[in-house]
């Protein structure tokens, strides 16, 4: 459930949504796309309500969706050719080259396919008109390593160098640092930070000592407190101190901290 949550995206964006499960990520996505009505507030896309959409405008999103909404009694080509109808952008060379490199079966049905297959399928329907907002919810879930390595260096070369704004959903961290420039950390229903990776991971640190040192540190510095593990480690951001009282020590926190913090 979401709670009073304002979130504003920017053009060519990637932020990398990250929260543990039940705290609102696919809610958040779906509300964003006008899948699920909020019970209050609104939510625009492009200046317009999300859940009234017009064509043109729909014809500029991609979604990788959390489950596969594929049409289970068509194959592979008639999916393509089904949805082509819809972008006037499709790219049918790329979508070709995507088939044969993922190795996606043409003829079978997509019922009969593997998870991943059916999820490589999803990701290709998704970047077959390259669209300008591209919303991928835990999109390499069901991918061995190899192929989300091929996924995200085709999102990075073919997807974030031309611009596009990203949201991409996933609790795969590796993956997230491969591709995000910004992270959100969904807790509660709330973004509890968004900031840029590069920023967070240069003025985030842990303040380690004990207890009553870390605390009365903490509080006299000015600096965001972010939180803590426990009673002799807190996680601040801002710069890094040039001297440290003795017996409090500074170190450099990974995404991995963070998101057990944060979430």
């Amino acid at each position: 459930m979401l709670k009073g949550l304002d979130w504003h995206l920017q053009a060519g964006q990637v932020v990398g949504l990250l929260g543990r499960n039940g705290a609102g990520k696919t809610t958040l996505i779906e509300t964003l796309l006008g899948l699920r009505d909020p019970q209050a507030g609104h939510a625009l896309l492009y200046g317009l309500p999300a859940h009234a959409l017009d064509d043109a405008t729909r014809a500029r999103i991609g979604y990788v969706p959390q489950q596969s909404d594929l049409f289970e009694n068509l194959t592979t080509e008639q999916l393509l050719d089904y949805f082509r109808s819809f972008y006037p952008r499709w790219n049918a060379a790329k979508v070709e080259q995507l088939l044969q490199r993922w190795e996606v079966p043409r003829q079978q049905l997509i019922g009969k396919m593997s998870g991943g297959q059916q999820q490589r399928l999803s990701i290709i329907r998704a970047l077959a008109h390259e669209p300008d907002l591209l919303v991928l919810d835990e999109p390499v879930a069901s991918l061995d390593p190899l192929a989300r390595r091929d996924f995200l260096r085709e999102l990075v070369e073919q997807v974030v160098e031309r611009g596009t704004t990203v949201v991409f959903s996933t609790h795969i961290l590796s993956d997230l640092e491969r591709v995000a420039l910004e992270v959100a950390f969904l807790k509660n229903g709330r973004i509890a930070l968004q900031a840029p990776l590069d920023e967070l991971r240069e003025q985030t640190w842990q303040l380690s000592g004990p207890a009553q040192a870390v605390e009365a540190f903490a509080a006299t510095q000015g600096l965001l407190r972010l939180g803590q593990k426990d009673a002799t480690r807190v996680l601040l951001r801002g710069n890094w101190p040039e001297t440290l009282p003795a017996g409090l020590f500074a170190e450099a926190v990974s995404l991995e901290d963070l998101f057990e913090v944060l979430t």
